[in-house]
Formats: structure tokens, sequence, C-alpha cells
């Protein structure tokens, strides 16, 4: 099985509006925090389950990993406290409680689930502490969802 990871920023980068970036990860030094939100749908019926992620055309995943810069290699996952709010584009701000999911393969993830509506804009704002750093790392985004 591909790992989680490669599985849903392939998916977030398929599911994209034509006028989005493909990559979705910021780069903070020795640091790289990847990104994306998908609508539950996409994501196939074996992970969602592996993982407790309900399955919705009205849901979505906001996906955040940290990535610690290590020459040679994709990096090395890191543990941090992330926390995320999503604003649609009438003003209504949702906390979207991130939790953290770990693979065998050593990867660390954070996600959150959060309800939709079709066409619906979120401006998301992520925050990342990570542990022994006092500035948090912090990533801004958008994304447009598809429910029918």
């Amino acid at each position: 099985m591909k790992s989680f990871l490669n599985a849903l920023l392939l998916l977030g980068a398929l599911s994209i509006a034509p006028t989005g970036e493909a990559q979705q990860s910021q780069d903070f030094g020795e640091y790289v925090v990847h990104y994306n939100a998908l609508n539950t749908k996409l994501i196939p019926p074996q992970v969602a389950q592996g993982y407790g992620i309900q399955r919705s055309s009205s849901r979505a995943l906001l996906n955040v990993t940290i990535l610690k810069k290590v020459m040679g290699s994709p990096g090395t996952p890191v543990g941090a406290s992330v926390t995320a709010t999503g604003t649609n584009l009438t003003g209504q701000t949702r906390t979207i409680d991130m939790r953290r999911a770990d693979d065998s393969e050593g990867a660390i993830y954070y996600l959150g689930e959060f309800p939709i509506h079709n066409l619906e804009t979120y401006r998301f704002d992520i925050e990342v502490k990570i542990e022994g750093h006092d500035d948090p790392l912090v990533v801004k985004f958008q994304q447009q969802f598809y429910t029918e």
C-alpha cells in the first residue's frame, strides 16, 4: 500500500482548481510543512477506515505533515502541536480539531475533518508549534470544495 501522505497529496493535487498550486507545501528553513484539503469521498474506503475518516461528499479532510530537512532524503517526520481554523467567504469561522495519526512507515499526519457545502470556499489558517521552538510556523491557503 502506498504511504498515506503520498496518496493524499496526489488526491489533493488532482482536486485543486486549475488556478491552484500543484505543490502544497511551505518551506520554513529547516522544516517544510505539507498540507492539503480534500473531499473525504475521494479517499479510498480502506484508507479512510484505517485512519477513522468518515467518507462523505459533504465532509472534507485537512491533512498537515511536517518534515525536517535531512540532506539526501525526503525529510524526517516531526511531531508538533497543530491547530487550524477555516473561514468561509461569508465570514463563518470553524475551528478544525486536528488529531495526530502515525502510520507503520514512521510518517506523522495531523488530520481534521469538517463539513462542507458545494462550491464553498475556505480560507485556512494553520499554526504549527514544533517542540523546542518558540515561534510557530504559520500556513495560510484557500480551497474551494465540490460536493456534487
